[in-house]
C-alpha cells in the first residue's frame, strides 16, 4: 500500500506512537502499562512506518540489528535481577536508591530497569519478525 496519504502520515503517527510507547512503559508498575505493552505499541508503529516506507527505511530508522536490540533488552533485564542477588537478597527484588539530581531526589529502581529490558526484548524481537514477514511478502 504505497498512497500518499500513507506515506504522509506515516512519519507523524511513528513519532506519536513511539512517545506513547516510552510514556506506557514509563507508568508501567504505578497504572496499566509497562516494558511489554510500550514495546507492542514502538513495533506497530514501526510496522505503520514499513508500509508505508519499506523494510529499508525502517532498518535504517531503528540504526541497530533488531536481533542485536533483543539481545541488549535481555541482558539489561538479566542484570536488573543479578543486582539483587548481589545484594543478598532474593533474585528479582526490586531495589531503590534515590540520588539527589540538580537538588532534587529521584528514585531508580531495578524494576524500570527490567521493565526497560522488556521492552527492547519486545521491540527487537517482534521488529525482527515483521521486517521478516515483510522482505518475504515484498519477493
Amino acid at each position: 500500500m504505497n498512497t500518499v496519504i500513507l506515506r504522509t502520515v506515516a512519519p507523524v503517527i511513528t513519532s506519536l506512537m513511539v512517545l506513547f510507547s516510552i510514556f506506557v512503559l514509563l507508568r508501567g508498575h504505578n497504572e496499566p502499562g509497562g516494558g511489554f505493552i510500550g514495546g507492542l505499541i514502538a513495533v506497530s508503529a514501526f510496522a505503520i512506518y514499513g508500509i508505508a516506507y519499506g523494510v529499508e527505511a525502517v532498518r535504517r530508522a531503528i540504526i541497530f540489528h533488531p536481533l542485536s536490540i533483543s539481545a541488549f533488552g535481555l541482558l539489561v533485564a538479566t542484570l536488573s535481577g543479578m543486582v539483587s542477588a548481589f545484594m543478598g537478597v532474593p533474585f528479582m527484588t526490586g531495589l531503590w536508591i534515590y540520588p539527589s539530581l540538580l537538588g532534587v531526589e529521584v528514585p531508580l529502581a531495578t524494576v524500570i530497569s527490567f521493565d526497560i529490558g522488556v521492552y527492547l526484548v519486545v521491540v527487537g524481537g517482534f521488529t525482527s519478525i515483521a521486517l521478516a514477514l515483510e522482505e518475504r511478502d515484498r519477493d
